[in-house]
This record gives C-alpha cells, structure tokens and sequence, in this order.
C-alpha cells in the first residue's frame, strides 16, 4: 500500500474525528518536501485546517517553498491573503519571488500590502531583475566582510549571525564600496591562526555571475568548478547575494524538466497534479500538430499508392524503416540537446558534431539495414527485395543523424529554445524521408521486386 496516500487518508479521518492534536504531531513526522503529496488529496478546508496545523509549529512556510508549483493555486485559494504574506515574510527573498509568481494577479498587490515595509521594497526590487535570471534565485543573506577582518572576528560574525543567514559555505570578502575581492572556504577559517586578516585567507574572486545572466549559466558554473554557492555581483562588481547549490539544484531540475518536456511537446505548467482541463488545453495544440505532421507523412506513403498495389509486402517495411530512423533521430536530438544545455558546444562547433551524428548514422543504418534486408529476403525470398531495405535504412538513419543534429543547432542559432519543438519536427522529416526513400527505390526497382 501507498504510504503517502496512508497519510492522506489518515490524515482526513484525523480532522475530520476533531483530533488536532494527533494530527499536528502525525504532520510533525512528515518531511516538507513529502508533504505536497499528502495536501493534493485534502479538501480546501482540511488544506486550511493543515496550514494552521503548520503554522503552530512554524512549518508552514518551509511546506509552501517545498511544494510543487501545481498545488499552488490551491493552497492559495484556501488562505486569506494576511495569512499568505506571514508565510512569505519568512521565506528568503528567492523562494519568496518563486511563490508570487504564481499568485493570482488580483490578490498580489494586496498580498504585497499586507508584507512588512522592508519585505516588500525588497520584493519589489528583486522584481526588477528579468525572469528566469541569476537575481532572481538568489539570496542576499550572506556574510560579506572586509579584508582586515581577522579570522577570531569572522568567526564571532558567523556566531552572531546565528540562523539568520543562509547556511554559511564561503565568508566574502569586499572592500570599502561592497566591491567583492575573494573568498574564504569556512575550513580554511577555522585552522587559521584567530589574528589572521581576511586579505591572507582569501582566494582572489575569478568566478561570479552577473545579475542579469540567465540562471542556466549560474548553474553551469557551479557545476564546471564545484562550487557550494556562487556570488551574484552587479556591474561594478558589487556583491548582491549568493546562490548556493540547493538553489542550483533547483535551477537544473527546472531546466531539464523545461528541455524535455519541449522535447515531448509539452508545456511546462503540465504536470502530475495539474488539473485534467489544463493538460488538456496544454497537450491538445501539440497533438494537433503531430496529426498535421503524421497525415503530411501519410501522404508521402500515397504519392506511392501504385507501387504498393503492385507489391502489397512493401507496407510490411514501412514501419521498420519508420521505426529505426525516428529512434535514430531522437537519439541524436537528445546528445545534441543536452550538449547545448550544457554549453559543451556552440553553432561555430556545431559541423563537427553534425558530421560525426552523420557518421554513426550512415554506419548504425548500414548495419541495421544489413541484418533488415537478410530478413525480408528470408522472410520474402526476394534478394532485391532485401537490398532495397539496405539502402532504404542507411539513407534515413543518415537523415537522422543529420537533422538530430541540425535542427536543435539552427534553433539555438535564432535564439530559440534548441529543444521546442525539435522531437515533432525531427520525427516528422525523418518518417518523411524514410517513406520517401523506401517506396522510390522501390518503384525504381519495382520490376526486379515483382
């Protein structure tokens, strides 16, 4: 039996016997992060009733951070909008942003209102970064200390912070004007002699990210040189925050979430708890363009409606070719797409990979086309039959290799997402071709085949 649908059913029968004290102690045991799990099944009113639960054990804004995004709505919906900002006053400023986001137009200046002074024109500022930014996923909770600083004082800063900070990883160190000059690792801190200035301690400040660069590029940062966290400095190299590896976890989840989805043809607000009416309304344009897509491909299968009267076994091959080429294809797509996430390769470098996809194409086809074309001739006891088969799958996985490759490459070099919309396409041209180059040779060769 499921576990969590254990909770969330004992949770119902909890609230709805009038035992809140039993259930408070059965949501003390539940980590946040499992806790969207339980709160998808409840009611509105048993969501409240949850919430207020969370809230005597000052849980509840930890829960809100940890949700997924498409419980969101209505979590909201089940509190007033007092209630919403004394959960967003104890979040840092990143999750803060991540959950106003998904606020309900009309209810986010009255939500903002009810924020303290110093909440809100830090919200409000932090809104001025561009979506999906480095500004936008950081915190500015850090320690930042100048270069005299000794290391005794350092460590009664860290002290005295307490947990008021983010969890410290690095101490910066900045001059008079917050102008970021290095880093110190926290275990260097410590075996430091207590007189020890910062200026000795510190590493040089070679790795940051701009406040405007995109979130991706601070992630791949973080993972190229292992960092736990990475400063956020504006143009005059002024420290703004930090993102630390929590965050950038979240940041490559959300982006590998982003690429594939777009590789299936779906949209990001489509996920396991979104509503049946959403999903619908989300996958239906993209089914609708794979039906365009897969009738275009019919047709081509038409355009030689004769040959295959003349030799009916021709249909029998049309799958395989289809099959093998968009497997082929995807493959290919997949390497190129996730080599673009990760900055491994640019348009200038992109030949070289298109040529070596083409390769294993050409030689994946000819192997594959070679074990297809002896079984159609022991299946059909026609060794032309076979041949064509050959040829036909070593065309088309060259093909695939070519516009795996090629396709997500010019959308990246138009500024488009390299992932939208490249499995569709990619899947189309390659059945496409497939039929194309089967059926034609075929029709050529019709009077051996018959």
């Amino acid at each position: 039996m499921n576990e969590i649908g254990m909770d969330s059913r004992t949770l119902r029968e909890l609230l709805e016997a009038g035992h809140p004290d039993r259930a408070e102690q059965m949501l003390a045991e539940i980590h946040p992060a499992d806790l969207g799990v339980v709160l998808a099944d409840l009611t509105q009113e048993e969501t409240r009733a949850v919430i207020d639960l969370l809230f005597a054990q000052r849980r509840a804004a930890s829960m809100l951070a940890e949700l997924p995004s498409e419980l969101l709505p209505q979590v909201f919906e089940a509190l007033t909008d007092q209630r919403i900002s004394e959960l967003l006053t104890r979040l840092e400023i990143d999750d803060m942003l991540l959950l106003m986001d998904h606020v309900p137009d009309e209810r986010r200046e009255k939500i903002q209102q009810w924020l303290p002074q110093d909440k809100r024109h830090e919200l409000r500022h932090a809104e001025l970064y561009p979506p999906e930014s480095a500004g936008r996923v950081m915190t500015t909770n850090l320690l930042a200390l100048d270069q005299k600083t000794t290391a005794q004082q350092a460590i009664n800063s860290i002290r005295s912070a307490g947990d008021s900070k983010e969890a410290v990883l690095y101490l910066y160190v900045v001059d008079g004007e917050k102008c970021l000059l290095g880093v110190v690792p926290i275990r260097r801190l410590v075996a430091a002699p207590p007189e020890t200035p910062m200026a000795q301690l510190m590493t040089p400040a070679s790795i940051s990210v701009a406040a405007e660069a995109d979130q991706e590029e601070a992630a791949r940062l973080v993972a190229r040189y292992d960092l736990l966290a990475i400063p956020v400095t504006d143009s005059k190299n002024r420290i703004l925050g930090i993102i630390t590896v929590d965050d950038v976890i979240d940041v490559l989840t959300e982006e590998a979430t982003e690429d594939i989805y777009h590789l299936a043809g779906l949209s990001e607000e489509d996920r396991v708890f979104t509503s049946a009416r959403v999903s619908i309304r989300k996958r239906l344009p993209w089914m609708m363009l794979n039906l365009a897509t897969a009738f275009t491909a019919a047709a081509v299968v038409g355009f030689f409606e004769a040959t295959l009267e003349q030799m009916v076994s021709l249909a029998i091959f049309l799958p395989v070719v289809a099959g093998v080429g968009g497997n082929g294809g995807i493959q290919t797509l997949t390497v190129i797409t996730r080599a673009i996430a990760l900055g491994e390769i640019e348009f200038s470098t992109g030949l070289r990979a298109v040529g070596k996809e083409m390769i294993v194409g050409l030689t994946i086809g000819l192997t594959a086309g070679a074990i297809a074309g002896l079984i159609a001739y022991l299946w059909q006891g026609n060794p032309w039959l076979g041949g064509v088969l050959l040829v036909a799958m070593v065309i088309t996985m060259t093909i695939a290799g070519l516009l795996g490759a090629g396709v997500p490459l010019l959308l990246k070099s138009l500024d488009q997402d390299p992932a939208l919309g490249s499995g569709v396409l990619v899947t189309f041209f390659t059945d496409a071709f497939g039929f194309f180059s089967f059926l034609g040779i075929a029709s050529l060769m019709i009077h051996y085949l018959t």
